[in-house]
């Protein structure tokens, strides 16, 4: 590889091979945990007999739920502070980090065997004896919910641990009521395995001198992973220091302290010895927090001339068997911000039932109640321009928010700050060459095939978050000038380490290669604020970066002007100087920093920056053809259209990266993704690569990306977000044109996912019903 090679900083070790994740570190003398698993969805524990583990070769210890460490565990509160329909607060189940009396989901850990090896420690949980009583287990989200269900939780009566609605359902009732149409959808918007590339692990040390957990973890944060721990354990989150160099895919589930995670902390204090945990593919699938999952209801009124009066929802949303951290926010709140849309409707009403089921818990993934909104609301606006008889391009813009209404207040008291629905939409139907389909759908029929073409319009929000604490960044010079920049923000492939020196770089002129980014140092200044979630790593850590940049020229003015033996309102910053206005006398801030010195790792030109709390509402519009084999029900993507408006843009590659990343995600959704269950043992059916269908590189091919930025006014940067907007738009674009392709043959309704035996049933009974 050449030395003159440009990129992502962290290309050059991730393709060569020395990038270092969590399963490639090892502590001098440590030991190997393994976890026993339930085999069952639902039983009682009568026993559990560790005898013959404990005697075993090379076993220092076997874990239950019944030792004075582990059962001291306390589950970490719920984030749901809001209340509920009819003032109800979330009723949140505890969740031992092992199984405690019972077992609730095939995966649940049982117990925990810490070992010489892992063969020693895996040879030992085999002999472990756990007598079960099997109860009934209930799988299905209106099974759970339904009188006489079987309850999972005592202090949960009825599966129900939260019933949250939104908007004014009085006013909504009215309105359909007396509206000149309405059209109703119905969708199954099937459970997803996450999958991040590397599987989840935990490696802990605990120094006993100073009462001090040095741990080894993936994470898209090393805030959020101390502050999870800590609310587990009860040991404080500055006793925990968290060591992440690589993480392999994120997209949510890696966030919080996984119960086993917790296990292991216990374990290494325990032996006096270093102990770590490597997930086998296996566990991965039943033991990582899962996405979506809802069952879903949606309906729009609309007046005679096609004019939106209101939308109401009713869903059910999966928590699993336990709630994860983040499962009950992202299925109520999420989708209830944006569940206007990009439309001007005068009213919204919407009702999410959470409810537990014997299956792993569910947590935020890619999107994390974004793409389902979007989808059903952009499923109902296409079923409506059928109905109504009205262009869907027509109908979108009728009831479009205008670009001159921002920033918009919509009805249930959501503030959009910047957007151009219209512009955007004129862009990708010029793009996409939209005009002309019939022309192709034509020459598709006469191959024998179906083509279709769809179209969504979609808004997110992006960033937020809850507290006084900032999200915080800070700048330090070294004696020689070099520059390190602190951040928290966990990155998980989005190129972090490139892109936060290029902002920094940007705002005090020099070259970003000056500066090396160190994200998540657990020797670094102690920062607060949230990792990468919720497409925040620009509008808050870039930001806080920028901030830090500005302070740094800001303390430099006073220390240049000493040095050059001037005024300081005499000077002027640019191009990386301080110069003394309407002369060539200057300093370089580099050459500054360098003769400053700085004693006891402290400078004086070290400058730190804070973002509060802030929300952006990226958007986008999509447009995708599709061709459908009807022998087969196999459906090619032809061509996919994104114009997104992101905000403005700090690097165009990594949006390009993002947001090729998040069709992608998308697609394998529309197109095979489905964790599936036995309805009557809650046995995961696809619990492997088997089995489970994963997205190959090959599924889109061809992927034209377009900006349309309206700069966000809530943050320094004028950014918007971009990691889940690509999902965001490819499910409800995807599926409304694979029903614009079937709907000719004549198949009324598809749920995701799409697969190729799916669509060829559907086309069967539909000539059937013929």
């Amino acid at each position: 590889m050449s030395e003159h090679f440009t990129g992502r900083r962290e290309d050059r070790r991730l393709i060569t091979g020395t990038g270092r994740y969590t399963a490639d570190w090892n502590e001098p003398g440590q030991l190997y945990a393994v976890f026993l698993r339930s085999d069952r969805a639902h039983a009682k524990i009568l026993s559990i007999d560790t005898q013959a583990a404990q005697a075993m070769p090379g076993v220092r210890a076997v874990m239950t739920s019944a030792d004075a460490d582990i059962a001291a565990m306390k589950n970490p509160p719920s984030n749901v502070t809001w209340e509920g329909r009819g003032g109800t607060k979330m009723n949140q189940p505890d969740r031992p980090v092992m199984a405690r009396g019972k077992v609730l989901h095939v995966g649940e850990p049982v117990a925990m065997v810490v070992a010489d090896s892992v063969a020693a420690a895996q040879d030992a949980t085999e002999a472990i004896v756990v007598d079960y009583e099997d109860l009934k287990a209930v799988i299905d989200l209106a099974d759970a919910l339904a009188p006489g269900a079987p309850q999972l939780h005592d202090t949960v009566p009825g599966n129900l641990p939260f019933d949250y609605e939104w908007g004014d359902e009085a006013k909504v009732t009215e309105i359909f009521s007396k509206a000149a149409h309405v059209v109703s959808l119905s969708h199954e918007d099937q459970r997803l395995v996450g999958n991040p590339m590397e599987p989840k692990a935990f490696l802990a040390v605990y120094d006993a001198t100073k009462d001090v957990y040095d741990v080894w973890s993936s994470t898209q944060g090393m805030t959020m992973m101390k502050g999870s721990l800590a609310a587990t354990t009860g040991v404080p989150p500055q006793k925990f220091r968290v060591h992440t160099q690589d993480v392999g895919g994120g997209f949510g589930i890696r966030s919080n302290a996984y119960p086993e995670y917790c296990v292991v902390v216990a374990a290494a204090k325990r032996t006096g010895k270093p102990v770590k945990w490597v997930a086998t593919r296996t566990e991965c699938f039943v033991s990582d927090w899962h996405g979506r999952d809802f069952s879903m209801k949606g309906e729009l009124a609309f007046d005679a001339g096609g004019k939106i009066l209101a939308a109401r929802y009713d869903w059910i949303a999966a928590m699993g068997a336990y709630c994860s951290p983040t499962g009950p926010n992202v299925h109520t709140l999420t989708p209830a911000t944006t569940s206007v849309g990009t439309y001007a409707m005068p009213a919204v009403y919407g009702r999410i039932r959470c409810a537990l089921t014997n299956t792993t818990s569910i947590t935020a993934y890619r999107g994390a109640g974004r793409p389902d909104i979007a989808y059903m609301l952009e499923r109902l606006v296409d079923e409506a321009a059928l109905k109504l008889k009205i262009d869907p391009i027509e109908l979108r813009k009728k009831n479009f928010i205008s670009k001159e209404a921002f920033p918009y207040t919509t009805p249930n008291k959501v503030t959009y700050d910047s957007g151009d629905y219209a512009g955007m939409l004129d862009d990708v139907i010029k793009v996409s060459d939209w005009n002309s389909f019939e022309a192709r759908r034509a020459e598709s029929k006469a191959r024998g095939k179906l083509r279709g073409r769809g179209l969504a319009v979609f808004v997110e929000p992006s960033g937020g978050g809850r507290g006084p604490d900032a999200n915080q960044a800070m700048i330090k010079f070294g004696s020689s000038g070099n520059i390190d920049l602190f951040s928290i923000s966990g990155p998980s492939g989005q190129g972090h380490e490139t892109v936060f020196p290029e902002i920094v770089g940007r705002e005090l002129g020099i070259d970003p290669s000056l500066i090396t980014a160190r994200i998540g140092d657990p020797d670094g200044p102690p920062l607060t604020g949230l990792g990468t979630i919720g497409s925040r790593s620009m509008i808050h850590h870039g930001s806080a970066s920028m901030i830090a940049a500005r302070e740094v020229i800001k303390k430099g003015m006073d220390l240049a002007a000493k040095d050059l033996e001037v005024a300081t309102q005499d000077l002027e910053y640019a191009g990386g100087s301080y110069r003394v206005k309407g002369t060539d006398r200057s300093i370089s801030l580099v050459n500054l920093a360098k003769k400053l010195g700085g004693t006891a790792g402290v400078h004086p030109l070290d400058a730190s920056g804070g973002m509060a709390h802030t929300s952006a509402f990226p958007s986008g519009a999509h447009v995708a053809e599709v061709e459908i084999d009807p022998a087969t029900g196999v459906t090619e993507v032809l061509k996919y259209y994104a114009v997104d408006d992101c905000g403005n843009i700090v690097n165009h590659t990594l949006l390009e990266g993002q947001m090729h990343g998040g069709i992608m995600q998308g697609a394998g959704q529309v197109f095979g993704e489905h964790g599936m269950y036995d309805r009557e043992t809650g046995q995961l059916l696809t619990g492997s690569f088997m089995d489970y269908y994963m997205p190959k590189a090959g599924l889109i091919r061809d992927i034209y990306l377009g900006d349309h930025p309206s700069p966000s006014p809530t943050n320094p940067m004028g950014v918007k977000g971009a990691g889940e907007a690509g999902t965001t738009g490819a499910l409800p674009t995807l599926m409304n044109a694979i029903h614009d392709a079937l709907r000719p043959a004549g198949v009324p309704h598809l749920d995701m996912p799409a697969t190729p035996s799916r669509v060829w049933e559907a086309l069967r009974a539909a000539r059937k019903a013929a």
